[in-house]
């Protein structure tokens, strides 16, 4: 089989790039190895009626002409939501992000001075270098703060020390975010800040859209559009080897389809989002320098399961998600999807929470039976004292492999050698979204990398940098100014300078 573009993974930064090539009449074949499902982990699974998100997904970005792919793609059906989570912490809800007086308050007048005393030492004595998470979120929020509302959740999340994870997550994730920030916008009335201010930080934003049936809704309906446009979406296709011939500049891309049966595409093009490390160690032909191996092998992923539990509707909480500050059990988010959108529970009086646990593939989370994951998840909401045995009627679990590239100390080394050695030999493999750039993103961050990359296919040179592209989805230019892109308002950049 013959196409222009070969687009390995159906997750919102794949199939973004497979719409937009697809509407300009190019060839595109996308790989997906879920048999069921795309979207990634922006998928929407379903069991017995219910509907639930993998991860939870917001739909708001700074970047308009994400938010106008989004409205293109899904022109009905998405809706406005009120943004609400909050830290569980001692069988009390605290406003997250943090608000100061509320937090202090519900901390009692004890540890409200230490709070305060540790927070005015951070600012007078910050630490110069923040080099780890436990570094950056001590500067912003203090000593004290940091072990009650960060430290706990994050080792549950990544299942390492706050010191050993890079301060690069925090600033991308919390970014824009201090006490000093949460505590003006609790004070300052909600349409004068934002009419007085020049950027809206993410962690703030009020509300949010979302598909009605969940985000996989919106990510079927691009599906859908592609082939539409004469584009070919391949689920259960898992590819195993990508061969690329230099003196054609043309790619060989290897798959298996369901039945086992082995087959391939001939591109001139491929974009990847399939994990950095899979890619670079087991596909690509001709391999790699031993040192690019060998940093490959170094990158490190989390993996994730979620346990939904169906119950009846207590109105325990009424957030998106809460975030579980408690070492006592294993779970580190809650997710209520009824709050995301009513039309994910079929049944008016039942509720259905997404229990979430992050684990590593092969450790004893992973490893357990669905059954003992539901009754572990059942014991734990129970313990947390947001439900009773008898209000449980049923359950499932969902895995995902590789859901969060991990950011320790030395991941940047890794990418970066990796990057110099690819851009070198490999002219035509653009890669993207999360998991392609080894970037923890959002999936408008995701979107961007390939809308450039899009582009720059179009444009037959590599014009803009999708590295360049920060977590709020805006272009940072890297170079000398160029004329502005009149279709996305960004602007065009001489290649990545080394």
């Amino acid at each position: 089989m013959q196409s222009e573009v070969v687009i390995i993974g159906a997750g919102p930064a794949g199939l973004t790039a497979g719409y937009l090539l697809s509407k300009e009449n190019r060839s595109v074949t996308i790989l997906e190895a879920d048999p069921v499902y795309v979207g990634g982990i922006a998928k929407t699974a379903t069991y017995k009626g219910y509907c639930f998100d993998i991860g939870g997904h917001r739909f708001f970005s700074k970047a308009q002409e994400v938010e106008a792919l989004w409205t293109e793609i899904l022109p009905h059906g998405m809706l406005e939501r009120p943004r609400s989570s909050r830290i569980f912490y001692r069988k009390q809800f605290f406003s997250y992000p943090l608000k100061a007086f509320e937090a202090l308050r519900k901390l009692g007048l004890v540890e409200s001075c230490r709070c305060v005393l540790s927070y005015a030492k951070a600012r007078l004595i910050p630490i110069k270098q923040p080099v780890s998470f436990a570094d950056w979120v001590t500067n912003h929020f203090g000593e004290r703060l940091f072990s009650i509302f960060f430290k706990t959740y994050t080792e549950k999340v990544w299942g390492m020390s706050c010191n050993a994870i890079s301060a690069d997550w925090a600033a991308q994730r919390i970014k824009g975010l201090s006490l000093s920030s949460a505590v003006v916008s609790a004070l300052i009335p909600k349409r004068w800040s934002r009419r007085n201010s020049k950027e809206t930080i993410k962690t703030l934003i009020d509300t949010f859209r979302y598909p009605r049936k969940g985000p996989g809704m919106l990510w079927e309906a691009c599906a859908e559009k592609i082939k539409q446009q004469g584009g070919k979406v391949l689920l259960g296709s898992e590819v195993y080897r990508c061969e690329y011939n230099a003196d054609e500049n043309k790619w060989h891309v290897h798959y298996r389809d369901n039945a086992g049966n082995s087959a391939k595409v001939i591109a001139s093009h491929v974009i990847s989002s399939a994990p950095l490390r899979d890619l670079v160690t087991q596909y690509l032909s001709p391999s790699l320098s031993s040192g690019a191996l060998s940093a490959a092998n170094e990158l490190k992923y989390r993996d994730f399961l979620i346990v939904v539990l169906i119950l009846k509707d207590r109105q325990q909480f009424t957030d998106n998600w809460i975030y579980v500050h408690d070492s006592q059990v294993d779970v580190a988010r809650i997710q209520n999807f009824k709050s995301w959108s009513p039309d994910m529970v079929p049944e008016k009086d039942m509720c259905c929470y997404g229990m979430e646990y992050f684990c590593f593939d092969g450790d004893n989370v992973w490893t357990s039976s669905d059954d003992a994951l539901i009754q572990k998840a059942k014991r734990e909401i129970v313990q947390l004292g947001l439900a009773t045995l008898d209000d449980i009627v049923d359950g499932c679990v969902v895995r995902q492999t590789k859901a969060y590239p991990v950011y320790d100390n030395y991941y940047q080394t890794h990418v970066e050698v990796i990057r110099r050695e690819l851009d070198e030999k490999f002219p035509s493999l653009h890669l993207i979204g999360r998991n392609g750039m080894h970037k923890y993103n959002n999936q408008d961050h995701s979107m961007m990398t390939a809308m450039l990359t899009v582009k720059n296919i179009l444009a037959g040179q590599r014009r803009f940098d999708t590295w360049c592209v920060n977590q709020d989805a805006e272009y940072i230019e890297s170079g000398t100014a160029g004329e502005k892109d009149l279709a996305y308002g960004l602007r065009s950049v001489p290649e990545r300078l080394s």
